[in-house]
């Protein structure tokens, strides 16, 4: 009986997906002979209109065939795969260091529909990477920004703006009217919900991540088959069924990124975007048959290292797992529990909750720590790569890399200098007021603060308060 239902729920939701998919193909049905019949009679009296129909000789524009000639020329794509890209609608979340350079060859190869999903604003600090924006465009949404660009780039190309962030709330609304999606944001709860609204409407993703030097990107639910089918392609669950701890998340902000590594990364996702679409594996275009053979594109991770001798590593990825959630063949995913909100990405995913350890009065402000007479012991925490682009004067660098998840013992702490007096207060700074808590604990824990006579703290915001209450010319990086 319990089997029964399962294969029931099955292909209700398999209805929910195909009546969805036939609705889409309906309207852009109605929109291609809408177009068609304005070109055709476009330039025409009314008389002409009337008396003569026009058949349409050639199926690109005369200025398309000069702009995608080279492309064209291509034996692997030639008219047909130009046409399958002009019809293709692809939707890029993300408009930073992946969406970017990925929006730009996309539209370049002249894809019909080009969405954008981005809620955040331009700020100075994304332009080394985030090469569709420019100076002028800071403080501008994003969206808005990179559109711009791109109709300069390539003005055939329909955009369509989305200035909100991905939700479970909105996702169907956006995703539905797409072909394929690109994953270019840089969160786990982001990734995770990405994958399953396209396996719950049968979109293939195309996911990629950049961190300092390194890159992944995967190809995922391709082909894009219902839940439960085990020729379809595996999801972003399937790869990676637990997500990473919260703790051990590092953003590009805190790691660093080397523009043109994110770079490469989205421009494999441009390459893979055009391979899809050109060789029909879209359900757009796809033959059925040619859809359920899931050995015409097996899936792999493809991994990249700008410091390696071999940059380039693909490891061989395996098929759907049958238990997965959300593509398995119990799969408990659907869209009412998406949009009801029982499924909690952040909470699955693990917050990071901002760090807030110490007391009030084992912490100390900017400013005071600047008055202070005696200022002790100055320990700067962060790793030395930052500590050498600026550091306060007296200070000493022990990254945290260095003491992370260590207990304080008399060998962990040969950096405390063996003439400190024990009255001599130990100060610890970061950048942003959080590490730096932590280390101040571990030494009081380690009984460093020779009971009440040592005072240990940190500098409350660490060297962004620095900044902005002692000296404005502190470089903010």
């Amino acid at each position: 009986m319990e089997s029964a239902n399962a294969s029931a729920e099955a292909l209700r939701k398999q209805i929910v997906c195909t009546e969805a998919e036939l609705a889409r193909l309906k309207l852009q049905l109605a929109q291609v002979e809408a177009g068609a019949s304005a070109q055709e009679t476009d330039g025409l009296s009314i008389d002409e209109q009337s008396a003569s129909p026009v058949t349409k000789k050639w199926p690109l524009l005369p200025e398309e065939y000069k702009r995608y000639g080279r492309q064209m020329i291509v034996p692997s794509i030639g008219i047909q795969g130009q046409l399958k890209l002009k019809e293709s609608k692809v939707l890029i979340i993300g408009a930073g260091g992946l969406g970017c350079p990925a929006a730009a060859y996309i539209a370049g190869a002249g894809v019909g529909t080009l969405g954008l999903v981005d809620g955040d604003e331009v700020e100075i600090s994304n332009l080394h990477r985030q090469i569709l924006h420019t100076s002028a465009k800071v403080g501008t949404k994003k969206v808005d920004s990179a559109i711009s660009f791109l109709k300069s780039l390539n003005p055939h190309v329909n955009y369509v703006p989305h200035p909100s962030h991905l939700t479970p709330q909105n996702a169907e609304e956006i995703v539905l009217n797409y072909d394929l999606v690109l994953d270019c944001t840089d969160t786990p709860s982001s990734r995770y919900l990405i994958s399953d609204i396209c396996i719950l409407l049968q979109k293939p993703l195309i996911s990629a991540s950049a961190l300092r030097t390194d890159g992944q990107l995967i190809v995922l639910n391709s082909p894009p088959l219902p839940a439960g089918d085990p020729a379809g392609g595996p999801c972003y669950r399937c790869v990676f069924p637990k997500p990473p701890p919260a703790e051990s998340v590092v953003s590009c902000g805190d790691g660093g990124i080397i523009g043109a590594v994110v770079g490469v990364m989205g421009v494999l996702q441009a390459v893979e975007t055009i391979k899809l679409i050109v060789q029909g594996k879209l359900k757009a275009f796809a033959d059925p048959n040619e859809v359920r053979d899931g050995k015409t594109n097996p899936a792999s991770m493809l991994l990249f290292s700008a410091n390696s001798s071999q940059p380039f590593r693909n490891v061989r990825l395996r098929t759907r797992r049958a238990g997965c959630f959300a593509c398995g063949k119990d799969s408990g995913l659907s869209l009412e529990g998406l949009k009801s909100g029982n499924l909690d990405y952040v909470l699955f995913c693990g917050l990071a909750s901002s760090v807030d350890v110490l007391n009030p009065e084992e912490r100390i402000s900017a400013s005071d720590f600047r008055d202070l007479k005696n200022k002790g012991l100055l320990v700067d925490v962060r790793e030395k790569v930052q500590f050498d682009i600026c550091s306060l004067e007296g200070s000493i660098n022990v990254p945290f890399s260095t003491i992370q998840g260590k207990t304080f013992g008399e060998a962990d702490v040969g950096w405390i200098p063996q003439d400190l007096p024990e009255d001599a207060p130990i100060y610890v700074v970061c950048r942003l007021g959080n590490d730096s808590q932590v280390v101040t604990r571990r030494l009081k824990e380690g009984g460093f603060g020779h009971g009440e006579k040592r005072y240990i703290g940190d500098i409350k915001g660490g060297l962004k308060a620095w900044k902005e209450q002692v000296d404005a010319s502190w470089p903010e990086y």
